[in-house]
C-alpha cells in the first residue's frame, strides 16, 4: 500500500555560524538526515566594519540629523557566499543585528542599506530564500511605531530580484521584549532618541502584549508589499502556545519555515528532547498544508562530522539516527526496556532533535480519503462548470464518479422513494403499473445504474429513462445499456428542458384497459394535451407523451444552485406526475467570511490577464484559510449562515406565471428587472446575514457551501399519514458534513473573492449581502460586505468599512 504520510523537510541553522558552508558540510548534513542547511550572507568582518562606521559617524556628527554615512559594497572578506551549483540547498540568513524598525533615523537607514546589499548579493549567488530578522516592535515606550519602515524596506528588497523570495521571521505571538539579551553588536543598542538617550534606558511604561500583535505586524508588512507571492513567514515556535484563534490564523498565512529552538523542546523521563502533545498536534496541522512549511532546527548543535562521530563512538545512519540507539526506543518511554543500559550510557545520538522529528514523521497518521482525493487541488482556483453551455469531457465525469458516498446516498434515496410509493399505494404512470423514473443529465450513467439496483432491491417494477444532451456521453450510455443493462433503459439525446416526456403508443392504452381489477400501481395515466402551457404536452403523431413519477438529477454545484439546477428542474417539471418526486427535493446555500491570503494572491496574479478575475466565484478545496466568525465557546467551529433555499418541484402557480411571462403580452408583466422577459425572476434571490467576529482579521472573501435533501421521508409520511422514513441528505457544510455525508468528495466549496482585502477590528459585526441575479439568458451573483463596531454605553452601531459591490455578470452561468 502506498505510503501517504506527510514528509518532513528539515534544515539545520546555527546562528553563530561564520565559516563558509562547504559542499562537504552539506553532504554530511544530508547523510545525517537534514534536507538543507543555512548560511549567513555576511561575516563578522562586515559587522565590525558597520560598527566602526557608526562610531565614526556618531563622534563626528552631534545630535540626530538626516545625514547618513554610506556603507561600501561587499568585499570577499565580508561574505562566505559565492555562486555555486548547490545554491538551492542553502537558505540564507540576513544579518540579525539590524533594526529596520528603529526610531533612530541613523540606525534605520543603515539597516536598510545592509538589507539591500545582502539581498542583492544573495540573489546574485542564486539563493532562493532569504530569512529576515523579526521586526522589533518595542523601543522603550514605543510600540509598533516604525513598522511601516520595515515593510517599505522589504518591499524595496523584493524589487531587487525577481527570483529570490523573502521570509520574515515572526514569533507565534507578540513578545514583550524587542530582542532577547542582545550582544553588544546589535545596532538597536546604538539607537538614540531626539535628546540623545538610549531607547533601552528611556523611562518606559509596563508593556502589554497582544496575542494577535505578531500577526497584526505581519499583515502590515505584507500589505505594504502588495501581497507579493515571494513573501513568506518563518514562524518562531515558542514552548508555550497561544490560543486557538492565533494558531489557526497562522495556518492561513504563507508559512515557509517553522523554527524550533532548544527551548521549544522539553526533556522526557529519559532525558531526550521531545515536543509537548499540543506542539505535536500543531506540527501535524501545519505540515499537512499543500505547500507544507519546512522545519528549521535552530542552535540544537553542530552537524556531526566524521571526526566528531569517531569521538562519540557511534555511527550516523542516512536517516539521522544512531545505529546503536533506536530513536523509537529513545522517544517512547515504553520502549526503553528494549535498549540495553550499557548502550544508553555508552552511545550518544549526536542529533537527538533531528532523530525525534524523524520519529514523529514516521508516526504521522495517513491522509484521509478527502485529503487523498483532493491532493494537488488544495487552495487551487477552478472556474465553475458551464454544464448547459459546454459538453463535459469524460475525465470530468470520471472524477465525479469516484465518490462512493454520493451515489450510495442517491441509491438509498431512490430505494426509499420506491418503497414509499408502494407502501402508500400511489398510482404509477408507466405501462403495466410500472413506476416511471427519469434520470436527467445522466452523464455516463452512474445514477442510472444505481436506480436499477435500487429498484431490484426494493422489488418494484420500473420503467427507466435516461436523458442526456452531451452526444459523446450518449454513446457511452447506449453502450452500457446494451452491455450492462440489457436494454432496460430508454435513452434520449436531448436537453432535459426540451424533452416532452416518455413517449407512449396507443396500443399500450388498450393493453391497460384489458386489466380487470387494476391496483393503484396499475392505474393508467391519461394523455394530457397541456401542462402549464408547455408546448410538448400534446398528442404525438403516433401516440402521446406520458409523465414521470420519480425525477433524478445531479445538477447541484458547489453553492447548490450555481450550475443552474433550479432553471433545469423548472424546465423539466412539466413531465412530473401530480404526485411526482424530485431527487433532490430541496437544497440550501450557506456562507461564512474567511481570511485566505494565498487565494487573494492567486486572484491578483490572474488579474493581469483577466481584469474580471476578482469578480468570479471559484471552486476551491479550502485548506490554508481561517474562519473569521466562530462559536464563542469553541473557536474551532465556524459560524456558517444559510442564505436561501430552492424546492422542487416548484409550485404550479409559480411555473404558470413564468410561462405567461415567457409568452409575453399584458398578462406576462413588463419584463425582467435586469433584462429579458422575466420568466426566470422567481429564481432570483437576495439575503443579508450578520456574523460576529471576535478577533481582528482580514476578509479575503466568502466561503460557500450547500446542503441538500435528496429524499424527505418525513414529508412523505405526513402527506400519507403513514410511517415516516428518514431524511437522506448530502452536505458540504463543515458543520454538518460528518453527520450527513461524511467523506463525500464530489464537491469542493465555492469562493466569492474580494478585490481588496477588508480589515476588521476586534468584536466586529460583519454583514454579508448576496444576490442571485438573472436576465433569462444567464445567472450570476453579486456580493458586498459591510463591517460595523458597537461603541459606548448606548451601543452605537458605527459602520467602519465595506467592500465594493462585486458582480460576476460577465462570467455568468449561461442558460
Amino acid at each position: 500500500m502506498e505510503d501517504t504520510s506527510p514528509i518532513f523537510s528539515i534544515g539545520q541553522h546555527e546562528s553563530k555560524r561564520v565559516a563558509e558552508v562547504s559542499m562537504t558540510l552539506v553532504e554530511q548534513a544530508q547523510i545525517c538526515g537534514y534536507n538543507f542547511v543555512t548560511s549567513p550572507i555576511t561575516t563578522p568582518h562586515f559587522h565590525t566594519r558597520v560598527q566602526a562606521l557608526i562610531s565614526e559617524h556618531m563622534s563626528n556628527v552631534s545630535g540626530v540629523g538626516q545625514y547618513f554615512p554610506i556603507i561600501a559594497p561587499l568585499e570577499p572578506v565580508d561574505t562566505p557566499l559565492a555562486p555555486r551549483p548547490d545554491a538551492a540547498s542553502l537558505v540564507a540568513f540576513a544579518s540579525p543585528w539590524t533594526d529596520l524598525c528603529s526610531p533612530d533615523p541613523l540606525i534605520a537607514n543603515l539597516s536598510q542599506q545592509i538589507l539591500a546589499l545582502e539581498i542583492a548579493y544573495a540573489a546574485f549567488c542564486g539563493i532562493g530564500y532569504v530569512v529576515l530578522p523579526s521586526p522589533i516592535l518595542h523601543h522603550g515606550p514605543l510600540h509598533q511605531d516604525r513598522l511601516t519602515q520595515y515593510g517599505r524596506a522589504v518591499a524595496e528588497a523584493l524589487d531587487t530580484s525577481s527570483f529570490t523570495s523573502l521570509v520574515i521571521s515572526m514569533p507565534l505571538m507578540e513578545l514583550p521584549n524587542g530582542f532577547d539579551n542582545p550582544d553588544s553588536g546589535h545596532l538597536g543598542l546604538f539607537a538614540r532618541d531626539a535628546n540623545g538617550f538610549s531607547f533601552e534606558t528611556s523611562p518606559s511604561q509596563p508593556i502589554r502584549t497582544d496575542s494577535m500583535g505578531s500577526w497584526d505586524s505581519w499583515n502590515v508588512i505584507r500589505s505594504l508589499c502588495r501581497h507579493s507571492s515571494r513573501l513568506y513567514v518563518a514562524l518562531m515556535m515558542t514552548r508555550t502556545l497561544p490560543s486557538e484563534p492565533v494558531l489557526k490564523r497562522w495556518i492561513s498565512e504563507p508559512l515557509r519555515l517553522l523554527m524550533y529552538y532548544p527551548k521549544t523542546f522539553q526533556k522526557n523521563n529519559s532525558g531526550f528532547p521531545v515536543l509537548q502533545r499540543t506542539h505535536q498536534g500543531l506540527l501535524s496541522r501545519y505540515i499537512r498544508l499543500r505547500l507544507s512549511p519546512w522545519i528549521l532546527l535552530c542552535d540544537v548543535g553542530p552537524i556531526p562530522t566524521e571526526e566528531s562521530e569517531s569521538s562519540s563512538n557511534g555511527h550516523i545512519a542516512a536517516n539521522g539516527t544512531s545505529s546503536v540507539l533506536s530513536p523509537a526506543a529513545s522517544y517512547m518511554e515504553e520502549s526503553q526496556a528494549n535498549v540495553p543500559t550499557t548502550s544508553k550510557s555508552k552511545f550518544r545520538d549526536p542529533t537527538p532533535h533531528l532523530s525525534y522529528l524523524r520519529h514523529l514523521q514516521r508516526n504521522q497518521p495517513s491522509v484521509s480519503t478527502i485529503e487523498r482525493f483532493s491532493a494537488g487541488y488544495q487552495d487551487y482556483l477552478q472556474a465553475p462548470l458551464q454544464p448547459l453551455a459546454d459538453n463535459l469531457e469524460s475525465i470530468t465525469y470520471e472524477i465525479f464518479e469516484k465518490d462512493p458516498i454520493k451515489y450510495d446516498w442517491y441509491e438509498r434515496a431512490v430505494h426509499a422513494a420506491l418503497t414509499d410509493w408502494t407502501e402508500f399505494e400511489r398510482a404509477a404512470s408507466g405501462p403495466e403499473g410500472r413506476v416511471v423514473i427519469a434520470v436527467v443529465g445522466a452523464g455516463r450513467g452512474p445514477l442510472v445504474a444505481r436506480a436499477l439496483r435500487a429498484a431490484d432491491n426494493a422489488g418494484v417494477p420500473i420503467e427507466l429513462w435516461a436523458v442526456e444532451k452531451n452526444p459523446n456521453a450518449y454513446v457511452v450510455l447506449s453502450n452500457r445499456n446494451k452491455k450492462e443493462w440489457d436494454h432496460r433503459v430508454s435513452i434520449v439525446k436531448s436537453d432535459m428542458r426540451a424533452w416532452p416526456g416518455p413517449h407512449r403508443n396507443p396500443s399500450q392504452d388498450v393493453q391497460e384497459a384489458d386489466l380487470a381489477t387494476p391496483s393503484p400501481l396499475h392505474k393508467r395515466q391519461q394523455p394530457s394535451t397541456t401542462s402549464l402551457g408547455h408546448p410538448h404536452k400534446r398528442l404525438a403523431t403516433t401516440g402521446y407523451y406520458g409523465q414521470v413519477d420519480i425525477l433524478i438529477s445531479e445538477l447541484l454545484g458547489s453553492f447548490g444552485d450555481n450550475e443552474l439546477s433550479p432553471e433545469c428542474l423548472d424546465g423539466i417539471s412539466h413531465v412530473l406526475s401530480p404526485q411526482g418526486i424530485s431527487i433532490p427535493c430541496s437544497y440550501t446555500s450557506h456562507l461564512t467570511p474567511i481570511s485566505a491570503p494565498k487565494l487573494h494572491t492567486e486572484v491578483l496574479s490572474r488579474t493581469a490577464g483577466d481584469p474580471e478575475a476578482p469578480f468570479v466565484p471559484y471552486v476551491v478545496m479550502f485548506q490554508a484559510i481561517d474562519f473569521l466568525s466562530t462559536k464563542p465557546m469553541d473557536p474551532t467551529v465556524p459560524v456558517i449562515e444559510q442564505m436561501w433555499e430552492f424546492k422542487h418541484p416548484a409550485p404550479s402557480s409559480v411555473l404558470r406565471d413564468a410561462a405567461l411571462r415567457r409568452a409575453g403580452g399584458m398578462t406576462g408583466g413588463g419584463g425582467g428587472l435586469r433584462g429579458g422577459d422575466g420568466a426566470n425572476e422567481h429564481n432570483s434571490r437576495f439575503s443579508r446575514v450578520k456574523f460576529l467576529c471576535l478577533h481582528r482579521g482580514v476578509i479575503n472573501g466568502l466561503a460557500g457551501y450547500f446542503e441538500t435533501v435528496l429524499y424527505d421521508g418525513s414529508a412523505a409520511g405526513e402527506r400519507n399519514k403513514g410511517r415516516v422514513f428518514e431524511n437522506i441528505e448530502l452536505s458540504t457544510n463543515p458543520n454538518s458534513m460528518d453527520t450527513k455525508s461524511k467523506n463525500m468528495i464530489s464537491w469542493f466549496p465555492i469562493f466569492f473573492p474580494l478585490k481588496d482585502p477588508l480589515y476588521i477590528p476586534d468584536n466586529s459585526e460583519v454583514v454579508v449581502n448576496l444576490w442571485r441575479q438573472t436576465d433569462d439568458r444567464k445567472v450570476w451573483y453579486e456580493w458586498m460586505i459591510e463591517t460595523f463596531v458597537i461603541l459606548g454605553k448606548h451601543n452605537h452601531r458605527i459602520r467602519v468599512g465595506g467592500s465594493d459591490l462585486h458582480s460576476s455578470r460577465k462570467h455568468g452561468c449561461l442558460m
